[in-house]
């Protein structure tokens, strides 16, 4: 109970401390504040981030492998990759025949068409050919209707299933179903919808119409490099079955064994990994701007500590004088160098705060303040507090009682 009292007593100093010197305590605070507000605000931009992209991502499916001429990130070598030859349709058709640990495997095709019903006109929506396993490989499914059936690509039949936006805005209150749609000068009767799917890394996904994929070879060209989606059987073993991907697909490219792969395996570990490169990069570069400032607000603390040293000698030689210890002493000091840093990483915690929420309201950034990130700001506060303070409250412990008294 004594110790809670003395403890509770030295806060009380530490705050009318700062309350009496209301200017000077600010300026103190100003480099503690601008540390742990820029520790929380950008951290809270990063997880907001990140939980965004963990959204994004799964889309992807952490359990599909996407054969492609080109890596998803090609970076400087991009244009080595453009020149790679196109993935043919027998080499899709080759893979399909031969792996062994797939669940589904389909092809794809991709152009850009305008889509019109009556007197609505669309301009550049995705069209995509490919087989019934994409509604699989590719996590889409009807909302409404149905999706593409074996017998849909296998006859060809000019029928396609559109995106959600599409659909809406073609039809507005009409159903969209059995309704002939013209894809890129070509008459398609409608099967299904979509369900809604929001964005992808900018990409409205809704804005779609999936097509047969012989049909599509027919009417928009067969000279496109083709993407292989494969939903593996297992996704532990995900890697022995990049490794039979491999195999089949230089075989089927006729490459010989010294002769380096021209094709590419993604997945979304590889957009995953990248990411979290750049947010360790970003959060170094935080820590490092907040650490700064912290450092800039500790040696204010250590100043304003060794201030208040000199102002109240007086006192500290009474208390030494009444029986205070030197460790009673060191305590006090202490504790309030810790208040004082708490006080301005408090008030740089609801600032961080603030700052995420306009931004979250304000721009395109999703921003969610999370408590590791509060408990972190606490944490640098409270060491900087005891790292700077520690020095001034051994010096007012070592002060001479009688010296002290002598002070005016």
């Amino acid at each position: 109970m004594r110790l809670f009292i003395e403890f509770w007593e030295n806060i009380h100093i530490a705050l009318g401390a700062l309350v009496m010197h209301k200017m000077r305590a600010f300026l103190t605070l100003l480099g503690i504040i601008i540390g742990v507000l820029t520790i929380i605000s950008i951290s809270s931009v990063i997880s907001g981030l990140n939980k965004a992209f963990s959204n994004e991502i799964s889309g992807l499916g952490s359990d599909v492998l996407y054969v492609a001429k080109m890596p998803w990130l090609a970076g400087m070598d991009f244009f080595k990759y453009r020149n790679r030859k196109n993935i043919t349709i027998q080499q899709a058709e080759e893979l399909v025949k031969n792996i062994t640990g797939a669940k589904a495997v389909t092809y794809t095709v991709r152009t850009q068409r305008n889509v019109k019903y009556a007197s609505e006109n669309l301009k550049n929506i995705r069209i995509t050919g490919t087989t019934n396993q994409y509604e699989e490989t590719a996590n889409v499914f009807p909302e409404f209707g149905r999706f593409l059936i074996e017998s849909d690509v296998k006859h060809r039949r000019f029928v396609c299933v559109l995106g959600w936006n599409v659909a809406d805005k073609l039809f507005k209150n009409v159903n969209p179903l059995n309704k002939l749609v013209k894809i890129g000068g070509y008459y398609f009767r409608v099967i299904g919808i979509l369900e809604k799917q929001g964005e992808m890394f900018g990409m409205q996904m809704d804005n779609v119409a999936i097509i047969p994929f012989g049909v599509f070879r027919k009417l928009f060209g067969s000279r496109r490099s083709l993407t292989i989606e494969i939903k593996v059987n297992d996704p532990t073993r995900l890697e022995e079955a990049k490794d039979e991907i491999r195999g089949i697909m230089r075989r089927a490219r006729k490459l010989s064994p010294m002769e380096e792969d021209d094709f590419a395996i993604n997945q979304q570990d590889m957009l995953t990994s990248i990411y979290k490169q750049l947010t360790t990069t970003l959060y170094i570069v935080t820590v490092g701007i907040g650490s700064i400032s912290l450092l800039v607000g500790g040696i204010g603390i250590m100043n304003i500590m060794l201030v208040s040293v000199t102002e109240r000698t007086r006192e500290i030689g009474i208390r030494k004088a009444l029986g205070a210890r030197r460790a009673d002493v060191l305590t006090q000091f202490l504790v309030e160098a810790v208040t004082i840093c708490l006080v301005g990483g408090v008030i740089g915690i609801l600032a961080g705060f603030g700052i995420g929420k306009i931004i979250d309201m304000t721009t395109p950034l999703p921003a969610t303040v999370s408590l590791w990130s509060v408990l972190l700001g606490l944490f640098f506060t409270s060491g900087v507090g005891i790292f700077f303070g520690l020095y001034p409250a051994a010096k007012a412990a070592r002060l001479n009682p009688i010296e002290a008294l002598r002070s005016e």
